[in-house]
């Protein structure tokens, strides 16, 4: 990637190359979190659950017969 435009760090690091590389290197750390939370159970996980609390106290108090 050769860009007028690049830029280097102090030892020489190409910062857009890297920036380019991270792009394409698979799931971010909150998404692995994210991923394991949803796909295993475990306490304490409400900020990952996708699960409507409304619906299933619903379902609790009103369950289908």
């Amino acid at each position: 990637m050769k860009n007028s435009q690049d830029a280097f760090t102090i030892v020489g690091t190409n910062i857009n190359e890297v920036k380019s590389q991270n792009e394409n290197s698979g799931l971010s750390y909150n998404e692995v979190k994210e991923w394991l939370v949803k796909t295993s159970s475990g306490h304490g996980t409400g900020n990952y659950s996708d699960t409507d609390i409304q619906e299933v106290k619903n379902s609790i108090q009103n369950p289908k017969e």
